[in-house]
């Protein structure tokens, strides 16, 4: 399952309690106090790792602490520190504080890293506190509590393009078609409810991640058909490819449902508008769908691309565009 915001709780791990010791041994009648510090707790740690596209790994777990330092003992022995706790995020992942609202850190490039919570310090041990006016103290420290927060994960970019329209306008079928994703598909709208990703692989050894976004209606802006979650997908993609179904099964006009998803975009956030959009009339091979294309294309006073993912017409120029209009983006 595609997880691309999640809640959890993170707590560093508490440091260990100081050791109260005495030496004691046959031939050393006043030893003194030997009582070692605690180990520090371990750290929560954030990284982002290539390969890592979602963050369904840990949607299922909401509270994560790493492991506690261990008590000091005699003889001046520190206690064990505790174990790191290292998850791993998909890159461009923006971690929140969800208490004050602010952002702690953007993992933008896989190897990046943030200390999420810092694990306590360990206490000090009897040893420490001795001077020369009290030889024989009894003192320790117990060890700090780990730091601990509530965090929001929330994935930034979740590829490079992402296929927009209304339901049932071909979206899932052309994923299938250009990579090896499964995406379920269906005669029924909003067969898609949370983004599919596949890879589609060109020319040598070059790819592009492309995203099947849930359907968008009329209204997504104000929320209608879980909009605002659908909405908040689109603007994770860097380019839109915007599919048309040239004989709608409700009859409406093509060009006027193109023009309410753009009205969508804009009302949702004006950036949307302004994203890289690359339009295609989807199933070429029905009647009329290069009349629908020809108007399209007047309309808009720029290429509007014909493709059908049944019998493969226009996709290697959509695949072409697509990477071009990535690469630009990319680049600036």
């Amino acid at each position: 399952m595609f997880v691309d915001r999640v809640t959890i709780f993170v707590k560093g791990g508490d440091g260990g309690r100081g050791c109260c010791s005495f030496r004691r041994e046959k031939y050393v009648p006043r030893g003194g106090p030997d009582g070692g510090d605690g180990g520090k707790g371990g750290d929560v740690i954030l990284r982002a790792v290539a390969g890592t596209d979602s963050l369904a790994e840990i949607v299922n777990r909401k509270h994560w602490k790493a492991q506690s330092g261990e008590g000091g003992m005699g003889s001046n022995c520190y206690g064990k520190q505790g174990k790191d706790l290292t998850m791993a995020v998909p890159p461009g992942t923006i971690i929140y504080d969800r208490e004050r609202g602010h952002i702690l850190r953007d993992l933008t490039a896989a190897g990046e890293e943030v200390i999420v919570a810092k694990g306590g310090r360990g206490g000090r041990g009897n040893k420490a506190f001795a001077t020369a006016v009290n030889r024989t103290p009894r003192q320790v420290e117990p060890g700090e509590p780990g730091e601990e927060r509530w965090l929001i994960l929330e994935l930034k970019v979740i590829a490079d393009a992402g296929l927009i329209g209304l339901p049932n306008a071909g979206k899932s079928t052309l994923l299938s078609r250009l990579s090896q994703a499964q995406p379920e598909i269906a005669d029924y709208p909003f067969t898609t409810k949370y983004p599919n990703l596949g890879i589609v692989r060109f020319g040598d050894d070059k790819s592009f991640v492309l995203a099947d976004l849930p359907g968008l209606i009329e209204g997504a802006h104000s929320g209608v058909g879980l909009g605002h979650e659908f909405l908040r997908h689109v603007e994770r993609t860097r380019v839109l490819v915007h599919l048309v179904e040239p004989l709608p099964p409700d009859d409406s006009d093509p060009l006027q449902n193109y023009r309410n998803i753009r009205r969508e975009l804009e009302l949702y956030r004006s950036a949307l508008s302004d994203m890289p959009e690359i339009v295609a009339v989807s199933k070429s091979e029905l009647t009329d769908s290069e009349e629908v294309r020809a108007r399209l294309e007047r309309e808009l006073g720029r290429e509007v691309l014909g493709i059908s993912a049944v019998t493969g017409q226009g996709l290697a120029k959509l695949v072409s565009a697509v990477a071009r209009s990535v690469q630009e983006v990319q680049s600036v």
